[in-house]
C-alpha cells in the first residue's frame, strides 16, 4: 500500500535496492588478487597464516578491524529512506 506520490509496490523495490546495494558492497569487499606482505595503512607485516586464509588481503587485523567500524558507522543511514534525499 502506498501512499502520497508513490505507486504501489515502491515500498519493495526501495527494500530491494537497500538489499541489492548491501550484498554488493559486501562483494565489492571481498579481497581479490594477491596478498601483501604488509599492511597498506599502518605498514606492518602481515602474518603469512592471514595472507593464506584471505588471498588478495591488504591490512594488517587491527586496521581491518578500525576499517570495518568505520564503514559500518556510515551505512547506518539509509540515504533511499531518507525523506531529505528524496527532495534533491
Amino acid at each position: 500500500m502506498a501512499g502520497g506520490w508513490s505507486r504501489d509496490g515502491a515500498e519493495h523495490e526501495q527494500m530491494d535496492a537497500t538489499v541489492n546495494d548491501a550484498v554488493d558492497r559486501a562483494r565489492s569487499a571481498i579481497p581479490k588478487g594477491e596478498s601483501s606482505e604488509y599492511c597498506d595503512e599502518c605498514g606492518n607485516p602481515i602474518p603469512e597464516a592471514r595472507r593464506h586464509a584471505l588471498p588478495g588481503v591488504q591490512h594488517c587485523v587491527s586496521c581491518q578491524t578500525e576499517l570495518e567500524q568505520v564503514a559500518k558507522a556510515s551505512e547506518l543511514f539509509n540515504r533511499r529512506g531518507s525523506k531529505d534525499s528524496q527532495l534533491r
